[in-house]
């Protein structure tokens, strides 16, 4: 199973005061962080796309070519690429370029995101939000298998024959789809044969077990080998040397970021109640030391029939650099090899 992590960018704190680094600070301790990942042994890292004050990853294939220039064998790649709200070729020529750079370690996660302000910032219209996204997709797929491309939509013009440049380094780069909980999602995935990151964020992992297989029967019907059929599994997480530490340090932030974003959706405030059911055994967070959280992972991937990647999203715990790093050093040093021999199971 390969490990890694997933980032927003998130302005965070310099020590345990919380005093703000400023952006530019934030991005440089990145980019350690990253290049610290690649030395640990992680297998991927991925920058998510956002468009709102507190995260600096609206250019993800910036900060993943500079990531690409400090490191030498983790993959990068996205988590999520908005694709809804951005142009196919322009995106694929970015990948294909990042995959030059990185010497074939490009990968995508493209989904449709979990905030709006893309749509008003690009001009786009909310009520498209599922055409966009379906439309786009379609033409990806269709640019990465091919070099010359005929294609008409309703969204941008067509294309006659033109080619689209440059190629990746990869014979074929790999695209995953970034799902949620709409079945529809995980139906289309299976149809298309792509490999599947399921972001889990709350509720219990087992749940989701209905939707993986309709994934993987959708896939099956479709005739996609079994093997094509990757899971992959996207949860908040944080690693301390003592379960009591990893939730401790983890609980303010979370309450700050959630308790943020719940007040413009209309949730109601988190709980430490509500945290620490997460954080339990059937609960979606993996947080605590590390033998638990690896033990963890393996319950969640028996529960899901079988998964082939794990990343665990930190930004939402909201702490400083060094503490992330000793997070990094121990999901590298315990996780990484007690999940190394775990096989996916069709």
């Amino acid at each position: 199973m390969e490990v890694g992590i997933d980032s927003f960018a998130a302005l965070h704190s310099a020590k345990d005061n919380n005093e703000k680094l400023s952006p530019a600070e934030s991005l440089n301790r990145l980019l350690e962080r990253i290049e610290f990942a690649d030395r640990a042994g992680l297998a991927v890292f991925g920058i998510g796309e956002h468009h709102r004050q507190d995260f600096l990853d609206s250019a993800p294939t910036v900060i993943l070519a500079a990531a690409a220039a400090r490191t030498k064998r983790i993959r990068l790649t996205s988590a999520v690429t908005v694709l809804s709200a951005i142009d196919p070729v322009r995106i694929f020529q970015s990948f294909a370029t990042l995959d030059l750079i990185s010497g074939g370690r490009a990968e995508m996660v493209v989904g449709r995101g979990s905030f709006i302000e893309a749509f008003p910032l690009f001009g786009l219209n909310l009520e498209d939000y599922d055409a966009l996204f379906a439309e786009n997709l379609d033409l990806l797929l269709r640019i990465r298998d091919n070099e010359h491309v005929h294609w008409s939509g309703k969204f941008r013009a067509p294309l006659s024959g033109e080619g689209v440049y440059p190629r990746p380094q990869q014979a074929q780069l790999l695209i995953w789809l970034g799902v949620g909980g709409t079945p529809a999602s995980f139906i289309r995935a299976g149809v298309l044969g792509l490999p599947l990151m399921v972001a889990i964020i709350g509720g219990e992992t087992h749940r989701f077990r209905p939707l993986v297989d309709l994934y993987r029967e959708a896939g099956r019907q479709a005739g996609h080998p079994p093997e094509k059929l990757k899971v992959g599994l996207h949860s908040l997480g944080y690693v301390a040397d003592t379960t009591e530490q990893a939730a401790n340090e983890a609980y303010p932030g979370y309450v700050q970021m959630i308790g943020s974003v719940g007040k413009e959706r209309g949730w109601r405030p988190p709980s430490r109640a509500d945290f620490d059911y997460q954080r339990a055994e059937k609960g979606a967070f993996l947080i605590g030391n590390p033998q638990e959280v690896a033990d963890k992972i393996k319950r969640h991937s028996e529960a899901l029939g079988g998964i082939s990647r794990v990343t665990f999203q930190m930004d939402v715990v909201g702490l400083p650099h060094e503490k992330l790093m000793r997070s990094i050093e121990l999901i590298g040093q315990h996780i990484v090899p007690a999940l190394a021999s775990q096989v996916p199971v069709a």
